[in-house]
């Protein structure tokens, strides 16, 4: 079971939004609006998100693999709504 950061809950706070861990197989959080429906689901349980690689790593490497990802996933992190953007928002 993944174990949620204070980094995620304080972004998840910030975008007005709960998070819980995931009761979906392989999935990381799931994300609830403040009156608790279930938005999505985010983060793969088989990937590391920025969170892991700054308590594994350095924050040098942690800030290289944000850039990367940030780069990977573009053109759909900033459709509100989406699973991409909440992974985007949250764990990155």
């Amino acid at each position: 079971m993944y174990k949620i950061s204070q980094y995620s809950k304080q972004k998840a706070n910030m975008l007005g939004v709960k998070i819980k861990p995931s009761t979906r197989k392989n999935k990381k959080i799931d994300v609830y609006d403040k009156q608790n429906n279930y938005i999505t689901s985010i983060g793969d349980i088989r990937y590391k998100d920025y969170p892991t690689y700054l308590k594994e790593e350095d924050v040098q490497y942690a800030n290289k693999r944000r850039a990367l990802y940030k780069k990977r996933h573009a053109k759909h992190r900033n459709i509100v709504g989406t699973p991409s953007y909440y992974a985007d928002k949250i764990l990155w």
